[in-house]
């Protein structure tokens, strides 16, 4: 079964999360915008083989701990879709501004496109790329489990803000609703921030973008 566990990081409080598969004890970690010794604890507690970091997109509290993370374990990185290079590329001078350690440039050891698959144990997920708090943002869809990691694209009746560097709004609300809210309303998502919340509940009380 596919099991997971939310590790708010970064003074943003930012929800890292740890999937595991319990058959195979393979897991990753998602967004791991910082405090990386915290989150290998927590995989270490579990006697899990972490497999690799999934990222949604490229802003400071969801990458910036993954140089970090490396320094300890040597894993594959995926994501987010190769539009938020720039991000990457910014990082020492971002994570400086905003009084984060600082972070050095890194390049993911694959980038994702919409419609990839990856895999945790025997459980696969659909990546979708969602562009518009980000050009690169992705999200990550298990069908089978109904869950739906989602970054900063959608949130407990919000949004994800579009007023940063080559964000746009209404290409944001358009991806929610063509591959978003297209999911069944009981998919359990996981926000970037924050309560979890499904589609079905989105769909209904979101007031930024209500189904069409």
């Amino acid at each position: 079964m596919l099991q997971f566990q939310t590790i708010p990081v970064t003074p943003f409080a930012q929800n890292a999360t740890l999937l595991w598969d319990d058959q195979t004890q393979d897991a990753v970690l998602t967004d791991v915008g910082g405090d990386a010794e915290i989150l290998l604890q927590e995989v270490a507690s579990r006697h899990l083989n972490l497999q690799a970091i999934w990222l949604t997109h490229g802003h400071l509290d969801h990458v910036s701990g993954v140089p970090a993370l490396l320094q300890h374990q040597s894993v594959t990185v995926l994501g987010p879709h190769q539009e938020d290079d720039f991000l990457l590329q910014k990082l020492p001078e971002i994570t400086r501004q905003y009084q984060f350690p600082e972070c050095p440039v890194f390049t993911p050891t694959h980038w994702l496109s919409d419609g990839d698959m990856v895999s945790v144990g025997n459980h696969y997920f659909q990546v979708l790329h969602i562009p518009g708090h980000t050009p690169g943002s992705v999200v990550y869809y298990c069908e089978a489990a109904k869950l739906l990691i989602a970054g900063d694209v959608l949130f407990l009746e919000s949004v994800g803000r579009s007023d940063f560097p080559r964000g746009d709004g209404p290409t944001l609300l358009r991806g929610i609703r063509e591959k978003l809210y297209t999911l069944p309303d009981d998919v359990q998502v996981i926000t970037g921030h924050g309560a979890y919340t499904t589609i079905g509940h989105e769909k209904t009380h979101n007031p930024y973008v209500r189904a069409a």
